[in-house]
């Protein structure tokens, strides 16, 4: 969701082993349309935020006592603000990163002029157009929230205005970074409780913990690259720790969420079943950080990249969505 952190160095060669320039496509839609499958594909993130976003009005949901299916302008309102939230993130980066994508990644979708900066700036001004109007149709008062998640995400696009030294030390600029993903977690879950104005349930702190630490498997998760993959100019946390000392923080961030989840999970007493899927999936992961580490080759890279995602899917589902969907269809069959 995030591109990589970069940090300046000696002049590499313009691109990676193995990539090329392509065509550009010279139509609008195509432009736009080869830029989303290169740097956003709609379809894999979109999959991905429908559960993240979904699952979030489902447990709040479920901590206020109601097992009834979501309203689908909820549904619609949380998804579609997350989903443009995220697009935001990468629109913010492409203006970051352009400097040191241009020099170190030309290949790359802006730095090539397959689209422009002003072009993507309409874009995200777009986005939070639409956003806003989401709000206003669910609840004039829930922008109150919209405005402090587009509040951090500014002062992401601006480094905190200590760009320099983030670069310089990554792990503030992971822990200062991740916190846009509880900020959009949480204003998904208000989707639910807000209009309503029972105030937020109780409990909902762990759900929105899970969702930071969770940010942080996905963000290291895609940064540990084999030796031979690694770039100059893009600092990933294989190359900054080391591949061992990478995949035991990516580990220890995965456990980590799943406690969290777990402990969101009896909220709603549902512990057994997350905290079993969860414990799989953890084994799961060790093995194949273990196959990754015996030998580090670019696809066992890749499949713990892949890895962090399934894992995101399959968390958020099953905290949220399958478990409002449970009592539901347990609920409709006594009744």
């Amino acid at each position: 969701m995030k591109d990589e952190s970069t940090t300046s160095g000696p002049e590499p060669n313009v691109q990676p082993s193995g990539s090329s320039f392509t065509v550009q496509p010279s139509s609008f839609l195509g432009r736009w349309w080869t830029y989303q499958s290169e740097r956003f594909p709609i379809l894999a993130h979109g999959v991905l935020i429908l559960a993240f976003s979904s699952s979030a009005v489902c447990f709040s949901s479920l901590l206020r006592g109601r097992v009834e299916l979501p309203p689908i302008l909820v549904v619609m309102v949380a998804f579609g603000t997350a989903f443009l939230f995220f697009l935001q993130l990468r629109i913010a980066d492409e203006f970051k990163d352009f400097e040191e994508d241009s020099r170190y990644r030309p290949y790359r979708a802006v730095p090539r002029g397959l689209v422009s900066l002003r072009e993507l700036g309409v874009l995200g001004v777009i986005a939070a157009v639409i956003q806003l109007l989401l709000g206003l149709a669910l609840d004039p008062s829930i922008v109150l929230l919209l405005a402090v998640a587009w509040f951090y995400l500014a002062m992401m696009s601006k480094e905190f205005f200590v760009g320099e030294w983030l670069k310089l030390h990554p792990v503030p600029y992971l822990i200062s970074h991740m916190v846009i993903i509880p900020l959009v977690d949480f204003y998904a879950t208000a989707c639910d409780w807000w209009p309503v104005g029972q105030g937020m349930p109780h409990g909902l702190g762990w759900f929105v913990a899970a969702s930071y630490s969770n940010g942080i498997v996905i963000e290291i998760g895609r940064k540990i690259r084999a030796p031979a993959d690694e770039e100059i100019g893009v600092n990933t946390y294989s190359a900054i720790w080391g591949p061992r000392a990478a995949v035991v923080v990516w580990l220890a961030a995965m456990l980590t969420t799943a406690i969290c989840a777990t402990l969101a999970a009896a909220q709603i007493d549902f512990v057994i079943p997350v905290a079993t899927v969860l414990a799989t999936m953890l084994l799961t992961t060790g093995l194949i950080c273990w196959r990754f580490l015996a030998a580090p080759t670019k696809s066992r890279s890749k499949l713990i990249e892949t890895l962090a995602g399934v894992w995101t899917i399959i968390l958020y589902l099953s905290v949220g969505a399958v478990p409002l969907l449970w009592r539901w269809w347990t609920t409709s069959l006594a009744a």
